[in-house]
């Protein structure tokens, strides 16, 4: 069977927050047949919302965040503009709308986000390195013309976020072979089951297919016709990837591993950037370590670092150091004592009043950044896992192991869509997630991390 495959990374439909926060556990999506929705199909196109398309918003956040600012900044005196600080300002505010758009529209590829969760940090960011490269080139600058600049640009971009989420619609032509029920559970998209193998007059979002099922000469014939046509023809594995953030690891085989394989070029500048990072922020830290360590020892005897054996890169077990955040225990010598004891459970009550503050705030992760030094460890990646823990995962679940293709991180994608975890059930999620990232490694996946990183430490969410 040689049917084509044009996935490409298809444009991911969005969860809800009814999806994202866990409580949507019934089919929410509408089957449907082609004579029932072929009217709203012949629509489809133009129901897709101005406010998505990349020359409406670059539009917009020119004329409101580029010439509003201006005028104001200015005080609609035109003969400002002659002057260097003018001229600065504007070209600055003009290059930030347009990277804080492209940011935008690049890191809503990945799924696990609201739309509108993406304006903040893709317009602080292109902002931010904005106002670095003129710090650092010592350009003069208005900076009321880039804050109102700002301002307004995010302001902008949060109504055109909402106005998108109002008046998109995804519709998905399905071709009906191989397990394609589950595409129910995913809600705000219509799916229409094809009956006959012809190529829908009005294709919508695209056509899905189970590329794993048998598929007749007819409905291959139909797809060819749609490679030609250039309606894109996603996988199911590949959509469902899209939608939820996970790789399934139900369907891998020994050569699905080998297209798992991680990006080696993005890997070393990756290696080269955390040591970077980690030698520049190390003296930044150093009195805010000092007040944390001061703290554990007023509060509770024992150590101020904890040392724990974690699995690493490569399946090679290292020391991983945290502030202490438990009371000493007992040490056991049983396998299953070594596994409750590298558990971290609800409410547990080893954990101490200042432990409880540095666990809500990710601040006992913090003297990682020495195991980062001495190359063990990256800031995103893989949690690592405690060793017996992991021992345990590995007799459990197949192809545990191939996690550790990757360094282990001080944060992962993992964790900021799941949390921390340790039941097998729950593990075996977090090792789809782990595959997603292994897969898609990439700085636009490591930054949308950090990003959603910064918004999990300020809601204290997943902390144990």
């Amino acid at each position: 069977m040689n049917a084509p495959i044009l996935i490409g990374p298809p444009r991911m439909p969005k969860r809800t927050d009814a999806e994202e926060s866990g409580v949507l556990n019934m089919p929410l999506a509408r089957w449907g047949t082609e004579p029932m929705l072929e009217s709203r199909l012949q629509n489809h196109r133009m129901a897709r919302s101005a406010a998505d398309r990349l020359r409406v918003q670059l539009l917009v956040g020119l004329v409101l965040a580029v010439g509003l600012p201006a005028m104001v900044g200015l005080r609609l005196d035109w003969g400002l503009l002659g002057y260097t600080n003018s001229q600065n300002s504007l070209i600055a505010s003009a290059i930030g709308v347009v990277g804080g758009t492209l940011l935008f529209r690049r890191f809503r590829a990945f799924p696990g986000f609201r739309t509108y969760e993406y304006v903040l940090p893709s317009f602080f960011t292109s902002y931010g390195v904005v106002v670095a490269v003129m710090l650092i080139l010592r350009l003069d600058y208005i900076i009321s013309v880039l804050l109102g600049s700002l301002g307004t640009a995010i302001l902008s971009f949060f109504v055109l976020c909402y106005l998108g989420l109002r008046t998109n619609t995804y519709v998905f032509h399905v071709v009906p072979c191989g397990d394609v029920s589950r595409l129910q559970s995913f809600a705000q998209i219509e799916w229409v089951m094809m009956t006959d193998a012809t190529l829908p007059a009005s294709p919508g979002s695209g056509i899905v297919v189970d590329l794993r099922a048998d598929i007749d000469d007819a409905w291959e014939r139909m797809l060819a016709e749609a490679a030609l046509e250039a309606v894109p023809v996603y996988h199911l594995k590949q959509l469902v990837e899209s939608i939820t953030g996970q790789l399934e690891i139900a369907h891998i085989s020994e050569n699905t591993l080998g297209s798992l394989a991680p990006n080696e070029g993005y890997g070393k500048l990756k290696q080269v950037a955390d040591l970077v990072c980690a030698i520049t922020l190390l003296p930044l830290l150093l009195p805010l370590l000092v007040l944390v360590a001061v703290a554990i020892k007023i509060d509770s005897p024992g150590a101020v670092l904890f040392t724990q054996q974690r699995m690493g890169f490569r399946g090679r077990p290292f020391s991983v150091f945290k502030f202490r955040t438990m009371k000493p225990s007992v040490v056991g010598t049983h396998d299953d004592d070594a596994r409750q004891r590298a558990m971290t459970l609800n409410d547990d009550l080893r954990v101490t009043r200042v432990g409880r503050v540095l666990r809500r705030l990710r601040i006992d992760e913090l003297p990682q950044i020495v195991n980062i030094l001495r190359g063990e460890m990256s800031w995103i990646g893989p949690r690592p896992e405690a060793v017996p823990l992991s021992i345990w995962y590995q007799r459990e679940l197949p192809f545990y192991s191939y996690r550790h293709v990757v360094k282990p991180g001080i944060t992962g994608w993992a964790q900021v869509n799941q949390g921390h975890v340790a039941e097998i059930g729950d593990v075996h999620y977090k090792l789809c997630y782990d595959f997603y990232y292994i897969k898609y490694l990439s700085a636009w996946l490591d930054a949308l991390i950090l990003f959603r990183t910064v918004r999990t430490v300020i809601g204290g969410l997943g902390a144990k």
